[in-house]
């Protein structure tokens, strides 16, 4: 996972650091019934915008987004009138560490990463994820309304279990606990496992085998179909852990109790699996695990070069996180790199979303979404129509971590995560004016747009700045 885990880094600019001393304020405001009128639509489910288009959200919900002929009485929902603005769903973040670091530099308020850890698979990056975090107050302002949350693959070639948070103005920011576990199986993880990919391989064999013969002598229960869903269809147990009669083991190879232990469910493939992995060759190894243990629920993140495998990706049926515009090498696993991987993945079938681990900045895909539309354009070039594009950074995303329906999409039923654009959503120059979650309204001010604020005026008139609040 070189790039992958290299870019799960410090998210943002040194001036974050400020947003430390800034109280958290609860939004507590409850969903709102919103009908928008006047607007260029687009549901982000891979279709066109639709000009002239409506909104309609009651309870929190989506009840309508389409041709605004189409739209059912709006009956007491506040009316708001776009006047030529664009509404799409929220952005959907994989991958990222949103919520899990203020300041990359300062350890103490780092937690994106666990190298002198004793576990592995068993870390849980739910209880430290920080609502308050300026991260996540900087790219909910871009529109990001949902990201996948992980640490970094760093002691161990498993990064632990990552989860699905909401970037909401309220202090619940987690939204499905323990929804995928990664793991490095490239440059990285050979390197981390004992210097070579063979034993990365080998360490990795060793753990799902633990895991099965663990959860099978500790008779740990696989998930419920008759359990009750929540809100989002998060069917997630307490965290599986060995107790009673069962929890001692004759002896750890190379896991702990609890690292194997939070690994059954990845080998019963109940819990997503995300594997980063970038040279053609270790992808073909990677789709070679299906073999070897079918009930794996597999991604790929990164994938430099899918494009060589594409059809070997296609045909397993193993959904793709790739980074977005690679056209040059940065180490010896990305020889193959192009810019047209994403285009040329999909034009085989694979299902594609834009990693945002492999940009500084999460809130930079959009831009990444439409620097593929124009490369469509590029004679020679494998881009995405403007539909795919959107739909690589909301709905593919959310169905690659299993929230497809709830989450990055306008459909009748999912969340009311909606953003209001003053253009065009993929053109670099285009900025959110509204962002809903669950029929919230959101605040968008941040550390950020205050210091713009505050500097805005410089009528040397004023006070020092350092007065100026």
């Amino acid at each position: 996972m070189s790039k992958a885990s290299k870019r799960l880094s410090p998210l943002g600019a040194v001036g974050i650091a400020l947003g430390l001393v800034g109280a958290f304020v609860g939004h507590s405001a409850s969903a709102q019934d919103v009908a928008i009128t006047g607007v260029t639509v687009a549901t982000g489910d891979g279709s066109e915008p639709v000009e002239n288009g409506a909104v309609l959200v009651r309870g929190g919900r989506v009840v309508y987004a389409g041709p605004a002929s189409g739209m059912p009485a709006s009956g007491g929902a506040t009316a708001i009138d776009g006047q030529g603005a664009w509404v799409t769903p929220g952005i959907v973040a994989a991958i990222t560490t949103l919520g899990l670091l203020d300041v990359g530099g300062v350890g103490e308020s780092n937690d994106s990463s666990a190298r002198n850890s004793p576990f592995s698979a068993a870390l849980d990056v739910a209880p430290a994820v920080n609502p308050n975090s300026q991260h996540i107050l900087v790219h909910r302002a871009a529109g990001v309304t949902r990201a996948a949350t992980t640490t970094s693959p760093s002691a161990s070639i498993f990064a632990g279990q990552g989860a699905i948070i909401d970037l909401g103005a309220d202090p619940d920011a987690v939204m499905r606990p323990r929804a995928f576990q990664m793991v490095a199986l490239g440059e990285q993880g050979g390197r981390i496992a004992g210097g070579s990919r063979v034993a990365a391989h080998v360490l990795f064999r060793n753990a799902l085998r633990e895991a099965m013969k663990l959860g099978e002598d500790a008779r740990i229960p696989g998930r419920s179909s008759a359990r009750p869903e929540t809100d989002f269809g998060d069917d997630v147990p307490v965290d599986p852990r060995l107790s009673g009669e069962y929890a001692e083991r004759a002896g750890d190879v190379l896991l702990t109790r609890f690292d194997a232990s939070a690994l059954v469910p990845v080998v019963r493939g109940e819990q997503l699996l995300l594997v980063a992995v970038e040279r053609a060759s270790d992808i073909r190894s990677v789709l070679a695990l299906k073999k070897e243990f079918p009930r794996l629920d597999m991604a790929l993140v990164g994938a430099s070069e899918g494009w060589l495998v594409a059809q070997d990706i296609a045909v397993a049926g193993v959904p793709v996180i790739a980074d977005g515009l690679d056209d040059l090498p940065e180490n010896f696993e990305e020889l193959a790199s192009t810019q047209s991987n994403i285009g040329r993945m999909v034009q085989a079938g694979v299902t594609v979303a834009i990693n945002a681990s492999a940009m500084e900045n999460p809130r930079n895909l959009n831009q990444y979404a439409g620097n593929l539309v124009a490369l469509g354009r590029v004679p020679g070039a494998a881009g995405l129509s403007w539909g795919q594009a959107l739909a690589a950074i909301t709905s593919v995303p959310a169905r690659i971590l299993g929230i497809d329906g709830r989450a990055g999409t306008l459909a009748q039923g999912a969340a009311g995560d909606l953003v209001v654009w003053d253009g065009d959503p993929l053109e670099v120059g285009s900025t959110p004016v509204k962002v809903f979650i669950d029929g919230v309204e959101q605040p968008l001010e941040n550390h950020q747009s205050r210091l713009r604020d505050r500097y805005r005026d410089l009528d040397t008139n004023d006070l020092p700045k350092g007065y100026d609040w």
